[in-house]
């Protein structure tokens, strides 16, 4: 798997009607470089993936509030994507835990 850390500069929420979940768009170095999509609660989440060099990272409604808080009130954030079954997410800084100082 193949870790990629990605600075997350704006993002936009997208709250569709009908047939398809919320959505928070990323975008890094002005380009889109993935997307959190909030499911119903308590239904099963698809497995992360990565579609044409953007992420899409599944989440249940009830963490929305969660992330846009993080990427409303800290910076820098940054979309980190090691793979489909990994440890993907949003978080506040660059470095991995576990890496650095030994």
């Amino acid at each position: 798997m193949a870790l990629t850390i990605t600075r997350i500069d704006t993002y936009e929420v997208m709250y569709s009607a009908n047939r398809f979940p919320p959505r928070i768009w990323l975008k890094g170095g002005g380009n889109p470089i993935g997307q959190l999509i909030f499911m119903p609660n308590g239904s099963a989440l698809p497995a992360d993936t990565m579609v044409r060099g953007q992420v899409n990272l599944y989440y249940h409604l009830d963490d929305f509030q969660n992330t846009i808080d993080l990427l409303r009130n800290e910076s820098p954030m940054y979309l980190l994507y090691i793979g489909s079954g990994g440890e993907n997410g949003i978080k506040t800084t660059e470095e991995v835990i576990g890496e650095g100082e030994a």
